[in-house]
């Protein structure tokens, strides 16, 4: 485990240079010659290179911070912001010449110290919104929430580079797992995991709400445009997690897709379709004593409207 700790932070600590060219080298070591990777729409099933190189064209000076960093057995996961100068269009968003900052979430299942399986989020929609070019005016909840950026843990310690506590770290993963299992239940049986201070940082298109009834004033509505709910936990084939572990404090997971539902109500500024749609999602959890306090989520949206016949975005 401590070898995929130390591959990801030799590859995460690459980006602290400005440098295309150091970008593309650590890339090239960290990732496995033939590895698989799944990137959000308009990219889905594509090298990650190809990613990197659309980057490097529309943003100069890029650079990233990851502010959560953690390893399972197999899996490594990270996540935080790249940020540059938005100097040429990118998948059809025009540059504002300005400073702009991109939110990514990424996993990788590692075979002796490279990733062979990766899964990369990317939040454009909050871009577009920085931007000022994103076209939906509805969100889900009861109010819009807060769409800017999204700071990293409170505590500032989610770099795990060293080994975490083994019984703290499956005592997370349970925890995090009986949650979710609690999730569209008639009782909000949810609710008793979560710290009353809690902070759930939603995707863009979502927005971000603050304390137990704030997050109910989202996630109850949410919940209630669809109808046949099933998350990755469910286990009965029509979702699932391509992977969740506890690292100390920290918790992930990841689902391709991880949520299903038929869409009975407006969202989005979509009428109800009466359409089972899937959503790619992932999650890091941050918990403080015995609730969860803080939740990093990250939902492709651009591939949900998609199945809506609803294509925002340029291929790269």
């Amino acid at each position: 485990m401590q070898t995929n700790r130390d591959a990801l932070r030799a590859y995460v600590q690459s980006y602290a240079s400005a440098d295309p060219s150091a970008h593309l080298a650590a890339a090239d070591a960290f990732f496995a010659p033939d590895a698989t990777c799944h990137i959000v729409h308009p990219f889905n099933e594509t090298p990650y290179i190809t990613l990197l190189d659309s980057l490097h064209r529309s943003f100069s000076t890029l650079t990233r911070a990851d502010y959560i960093a953690m390893a399972g057995r197999e899996w490594v996961s990270n996540t935080g912001y790249f940020s540059g100068q938005f100097d040429a269009p990118w998948l059809g968003i025009a540059p504002t010449g300005e400073l702009a900052w991109l939110r990514f979430g990424e996993f990788h299942r590692m075979d002796a110290g490279r990733a062979v399986e990766s899964y990369i989020f990317l939040d454009i929609p909050e871009l577009m919104i920085a931007c000022g070019q994103w076209p939906i005016t509805h969100s889900p909840g009861d109010t819009r929430g807060f769409t800017g950026i999204q700071p990293g843990p409170m505590t500032q310690d989610g770099l795990q580079w060293s080994a975490q506590d083994t019984a703290r770290s499956q005592s997370s993963y349970r925890m995090v797992t009986d949650m979710l299992a609690g999730l569209a239940t008639p009782d909000e049986a949810w609710r008793p995991y979560w710290h009353d201070h809690m902070i759930w940082y939603g995707p863009g298109a979502f927005g971000s709400f603050v304390g137990i009834e704030g997050f109910q004033r989202f996630q109850v509505p949410f919940e209630s445009a669809f109808d046949g709910w099933s998350g990755g936990s469910a286990g009965n084939g029509m979702t699932e997690h391509f992977c969740r572990f506890g690292d100390g404090d920290y918790v992930c997971s990841g689902g391709w897709p991880s949520l299903t539902g038929v869409q009975v109500g407006s969202f989005l500024d979509q009428p109800p379709s009466g359409k089972r749609l899937y959503m790619r999602v992932c999650d890091w959890w941050r918990r403080e004593g015995d609730k969860l306090r803080e939740n990093w989520v990250f939902v492709d949206i651009p591939h949900v409207l998609l199945q809506l016949d609803v294509d925002l975005l340029e291929a790269p």
